[in-house]
């Protein structure tokens, strides 16, 4: 099973409610994995020792306390609900006016990316900059102007 989810391309969240019985907000596949592995050994073959169990009692007197609690999940927003940024965009020439429609043939799609107020309109999603988008697109990081091909800084100037 720990293959499995080693070569899965997803976190393992269900298995971590299942598993531990509670909700994870972390998405670090590999640390998950981890934490699976660590509960079924230590339900295959017992738990801590007492003494390991002390020992973590004592080094978690002595740790540094968090300040600030955890946020629950009724205070986050759902992504499908959050409002949309106000970010300020800096007054740059090569971005066209808000309204425009910007169009980009990539991989066979056509995308087309609206120009807001505060950010960019993509495919329902509210991006800050050209570069954000790119990268929901491309999957990688890439400049949002080269890749919508608008002109350069000496073009706009």
């Amino acid at each position: 099973m720990l293959q499995l989810l080693a070569v899965s391309q997803s976190p393992p969240l269900g298995l971590i409610q299942v598993t531990w019985g509670e909700e994870t907000r972390s998405g670090n596949k590999a640390w998950l994995v981890k934490r699976v592995a660590w509960r079924l050994q230590a339900r295959a073959e017992g738990d801590l020792s007492e003494r390991a169990r002390q020992r973590a009692e004592e080094l978690a007197r002595d740790a540094d306390l968090r300040l600030t609690p955890p946020r629950t999940a009724k205070d986050a927003t759902p992504i499908a609900h959050a409002k949309t940024p106000n970010l300020r965009l800096r007054a740059d020439k090569r971005i066209p006016p808000p309204g425009t429609v910007l169009t980009r043939s990539y991989k066979g799609e056509t995308l087309q990316v609206q120009v807001l107020e505060h950010g960019f309109a993509c495919a329902g999603q509210v991006y800050p900059t050209l570069s954000a988008v790119a990268k929901a697109v491309t999957g990688s990081h890439c400049n949002g102007y080269l890749f919508f091909r608008l002109p350069g800084k000496e073009a706009a100037s």
